[in-house]
């Protein structure tokens, strides 16, 4: 699929143009960054691998009524999607209390948070992507407050459908983060990715690691071995294709 013009070039991932005004190709990179890309690695196949998964989780989601900008995976590390304007706001979900909540909160490592907790955070690098308030989303303007209730609403769905997927491929969905963006009709819908690089997962009998997670402690040689695990759970022999 022909690339035109580069919309946006981030820390992982390259949007481009196409022929059709209303959609992306946006190119999953082997890049692996943390500490808001202070840090940096490449990593054979990563892109593919999170593009593959990523698509995976999409199709999963759509299937269960969660609308999503997902329109094909052309290529193993290539998706075309519908064109959003990204919603500045990452939303985290977390069903089990661990990193940076516990090292702000006097919440014990490993606590089972029923119900999940939702936190929203500014998506900015410049400001390291604070945590937000509604009051703060309203003042920054960066969304209405019926739109922060349908992100949440969106976001505690897409948990309730990926616990149970994950579940079922022996790893518990710990915690993870959502992006979204409005299409030309002001619809919201499900952008970005999904994969470990934006997910803690956990094994379900060992509770190893299996993200990103293992890159920001430094474990750099067992991060992809953790993806590929991941993709091997998840995708089912017929639809490899890395």
């Amino acid at each position: 699929m022909d690339k035109k013009e580069l919309i946006n070039s981030g820390k992982v991932k390259s949007v481009f143009t196409t022929d059709n005004d209303d959609e992306v190709i946006i190119e999953f990179r082997d890049d692996m960054t943390a500490g808001d890309g202070a840090r940096k690695e490449v990593m054979n196949n990563k892109g593919a691998y999170n593009a593959v998964i990523s698509a995976k989780i999409f199709k999963v989601l759509e299937e269960n009524g969660v609308a999503t900008q997902f329109i094909d995976l052309p290529e193993p590390n290539v998706m075309l999607a519908k064109k959003l304007e990204m919603i500045p706001i990452e939303v985290i979900v977390r069903n089990i209390a661990t990193g940076s909540l516990v090292r702000k909160y006097p919440i014990a490592d490993g606590t089972k948070l029923d119900p999940p907790l939702v936190q929203m955070d500014y998506k900015d690098d410049e400001y390291h992507d604070p945590m937000l308030t509604d009051s703060l989303i309203r003042v920054l303007g960066i969304a209405t407050q019926e739109e922060v209730d349908i992100l949440t609403e969106k976001a505690l769905k897409i948990n309730e459908i990926l616990k149970g997927f994950f579940a079922d491929a022996g790893i518990i969905l710990v915690d993870y983060k959502v992006e979204f963006g409005k299409d030309k009709d002001g619809n919201i819908l499900l952008g970005d990715e999904i994969s470990p690089d934006g997910c803690r997962l956990w094994d379900s009998e060992t509770l190893e690691m299996l993200d990103k997670e293992l890159f920001r402690k430094g474990k750099d040689s067992e991060v992809m071995d953790a993806y590929i695990e991941v993709y091997n759970r998840i995708i089912p022999d017929d639809e490899k294709v890395i």
